[in-house]
């Protein structure tokens, strides 16, 4: 038994035990004591049962709230709640492609520059491979 079950065992048994004293010693008390005892115990159910409606109209509301918030319907979701649901995913898709033709672009515009030099320059590209002709140019001053 899990321990809410257990402490709802405990009370029952307890409450129990007090009404079966109380049954026995019914007979010795007074009848004012006992009337007061009976409209004591006519309040308390009365404020009970006040405060168990007033939990389950609340209860209610809330859950009329939340639905109602949601533009849940009967009939499940609407296609605006889908449509809304949905957008954010397309534009970040939309958003990762652009990005990627973007760079994609920029490294076609560098590769050229880049092929255009060394097509238009007077030195074979042989001369490029050189690994003594690197370190020439990274060693020999600007013109």
């Amino acid at each position: 038994m899990t321990r809410p079950a257990v402490r709802d065992a405990l009370e029952l048994r307890l409450a129990k035990r007090i009404t079966a004293h109380l049954t026995e010693r019914s007979d010795e008390i007074d009848g004012d004591i006992a009337e007061r005892l009976r409209f004591a115990r006519e309040q308390a159910l009365e404020r009970a049962r006040t405060a168990r409606q007033t939990q389950e109209q609340a209860a209610g509301v809330l859950v009329g709230v939340s639905a109602a918030g949601a533009g849940i319907r009967a009939g499940g979701p609407s296609w605006w709640l889908r449509l809304a649901s949905v957008a954010p995913l397309v534009a970040l898709v939309g958003g990762l492609v652009l990005i990627q033709h973007g760079q994609s672009r920029a490294q076609i515009k560098v590769a050229a520059e880049l092929d255009a030099a060394l097509l238009g320059d007077d030195l074979p590209i042989n001369a490029y491979r050189d690994a003594g002709f690197v370190e020439y140019l990274k060693s020999a001053p600007g013109p």
